[in-house]
């Protein structure tokens, strides 16, 4: 079975059009990335200027170890979030990937059993064993396929839920570990 042109500039234009949707959602994870980046930026440097006024206006040693205090629970919980933000882009980013990488390897299958097939029709008389061996590799190759991305869904979901665990830990434990001012 040979390609003809109009296939392989088919085939051409539909990787070139991949690569450019896969490199538009690249750019869109990294200015997500950079707009999460300059939003914590302004946000620690108010709440630098902010908490050096405080400084500045303690009148105690008392009043500045609770100042100090107050503003670890804080950074504790802003940490959290940050880092669950930056997870959801990178997460948010892989999936698009990973739907795409899927869709890519979905046709490839396809287009192999196809040519599989086609070559089982054009098969000299008696070849008929070695072609039921061919399309029975051809289905434990592709029900192998299909059960390594089903272990990589299932590994994924529970690092995820690993993450969402931890970071939710990680917060609670800052509320607990640093008492509130009042």
């Amino acid at each position: 079975m040979s390609l003809t042109n109009e296939q392989i500039l088919a085939a051409h234009k539909a990787n070139m059009e991949t690569l450019f949707g896969l490199t538009t959602k690249a750019f869109e994870g990294v200015e997500k990335l950079v707009e999460l980046n300059l939003t914590a930026s302004r946000a620690a440097l108010n709440e630098a200027a902010s908490h050096t006024q405080a400084v500045l206006s303690v009148k105690d040693v008392q009043e500045l170890m609770a100042l100090q205090a107050g503003l670890l629970q804080p950074l504790a919980e802003k940490t959290a979030s940050y880092s669950r933000h930056l997870y959801d882009i990178a997460s948010g980013t892989g999936t698009e990937f990973s739907k795409v990488a899927e869709a890519k390897a979905s046709e490839a299958q396809k287009n192999f059993a196809s040519m599989v097939d086609a070559a089982a029709k054009n098969a000299p008389a008696g070849s008929e064993t070695a072609v039921a061996v061919m399309k029975s590799a051809v289905s434990a190759a592709n029900n192998a396929f299909e059960s390594v991305q089903k272990a990589v869904k299932q590994a994924t979901d529970a690092a995820e839920a690993n993450f969402n665990a931890m970071a939710t830990t990680a917060a609670d434990a800052a509320k607990t570990a640093t008492p509130r001012k009042r």
